[in-house]
């Protein structure tokens, strides 16, 4: 470690003793919405050279799993256009053909900014558009704790998706609900079809893994919904 270095720790480690965990969290906090709010700014720069096309195919959320064809939209360097979605999208009325979003609508609060997003998606999807959605499947976890199902979910938890701290049935379905703060919301299908109905989509249903769509390393534990917005193009 460089003198400059450990001169950073040390001012690091004399800053935080003057402070209190609430208010460092708090900075970070506000440190990350500025980050955030310029990458945002960018994106809708980014957006107005789409304001002419038609039949986009959004990828919301991309995170690395960017997609070829489609305009792949996160807060991630992976993708081509950053945006914060809890904002409206940037996007023209009527100017989509699909949003696909994976592993992505538990991060935004419920209802506020998972229902903001489902009526912007609404708005910008073309009259016989579908919005195809990929959440976490909550409904498992809690058939297996009360024991109305038996497919060793807790097992498989443990071993893919939880954090190691987590060896009781209770500590994986609070990291299922939480995953570190990361998670905002927890699905199940007659929730999530709830609140595509009330942005408007109509003919809700529970889909099969699609391996031409959805990640292969995301089959096993997540709820998969198509909707659409009927009407004449």
């Amino acid at each position: 470690m460089s003198r400059y270095e450990q001169y950073k720790v040390r001012v690091i480690q004399e800053s935080e003793k003057q402070t209190t965990y609430g208010l460092r969290v708090s900075l970070r906090h506000v440190m990350r919405e500025l980050k955030i709010l310029r990458k945002h700014r960018n994106g809708i720069r980014q957006a107005r050279y789409l304001s002419d096309q038609q039949h986009l195919k959004l990828n919301i959320g991309c995170g690395p799993k960017v997609k070829s064809g489609w305009i792949n939209v996160d807060l991630s360097p992976h993708a081509e256009i950053a945006l914060d979605l809890r904002e409206p999208l940037p996007f023209r009325d009527n100017s989509c053909s699909i949003i696909y979003s994976e592993h992505f609508l538990e991060h935004l609060e419920y209802p506020l900014h998972a229902k903001l997003f489902l009526v912007e998606s609404y708005r910008v999807l073309e009259p016989g558009g579908v919005i195809s959605i990929g959440v976490p499947d909550t409904e498992w976890p809690l058939a297996e704790y009360v024991g109305t199902r038996c497919e060793d979910y807790f097992n498989i938890a443990k071993d893919r998706w939880a954090a190691k701290w987590c060896q009781t049935q209770m500590e994986i379905i609070n990291y299922h609900f939480r995953q570190d703060g990361d998670h905002l919301f927890a699905y199940d299908f007659v929730t999530l079809a709830q609140a595509l109905s009330s942005a408007g989509f109509q003919g809700v249903i529970r889909r099969d893994f699609d391996p031409s769509l959805d990640s292969i390393d995301r089959k096993l534990g997540t709820l998969y919904v198509n909707a659409f917005k009927l009407g004449t193009r």
